[in-house]
């Protein structure tokens, strides 16, 4: 995409190694002279925990193992479907350099992708009863999958981190009001990537 904006080739400052098979910092000159006729507005952009999602279904669905770069074509496929419906298409793909102790990791970035796993830092109060007055707000399909209590010196709070794994994403819509309306405090940090790295 960079490379297209300039017109030639450029050195990205930053390149992530989870599409280990597609992350190059500059595209080589080859490639950029087969692709120069393509307009940066025609680029399908493929986030990284959107490929586990699309790996997850092709190895639960089809029994296709799939490394990262190898489900780039198959995870684009839902934005060309009204450019590419009644025609024949094939997708090139591999598995060949995946590794299955990813597994857990590909699994945990697809939940927390399609808003089946959340994690909260909850400020519990430190009183008789008020876990229990906690765990009655999750629902009949949530399922903790973490829980840290963080202790601190505060005598009337103290610090939860917690993972909580459901089946559908609208339930932690009804989780959090039901937070909100018992007045405990509460942040959402899945989507906070710094903390996301130190903490889970």
């Amino acid at each position: 995409m960079a490379a297209l904006r300039e017109g030639a080739p450029v050195k990205l400052p930053r390149v992530n190694s989870f599409v280990d098979g597609a992350a190059v910092a500059r595209i080589g000159s080859a490639n950029f002279a087969m692709l120069d006729w393509v307009r940066p507005d025609q680029v399908l952009l493929a986030p990284e925990d959107r490929i586990c999602v699309t790996m997850l279904e092709m190895l639960n669905i089809e029994g296709i193992v799939l490394e990262p770069a190898g489900a780039l074509a198959v995870d684009v496929l839902p934005e060309l479907a009204d450019q590419i419906r009644g025609k024949t298409v094939v997708c090139v793909t591999s598995g060949g350099n995946f590794d299955f102790e990813r597994l857990p990791e590909v699994k945990e970035r697809a939940q927390r992708y399609s808003g089946l796993k959340k994690y909260f830092i909850l400020r519990m109060p430190q009183r008789p009863g008020a876990l229990r007055e906690f765990l009655n707000m999750l629902g009949p399909e949530d399922d903790i999958t973490r829980f840290e209590y963080l202790k601190k010196s505060a005598r009337n709070f103290g610090s939860v981190l917690i993972g909580i794994e459901t089946k559908q994403a609208d339930g932690f819509r009804q989780f959090t009001d039901r937070m909100d309306a018992a007045g405990l405090a509460f942040r959402d940090i899945t989507s906070d990537e710094a903390l996301s790295e130190f903490l889970i």
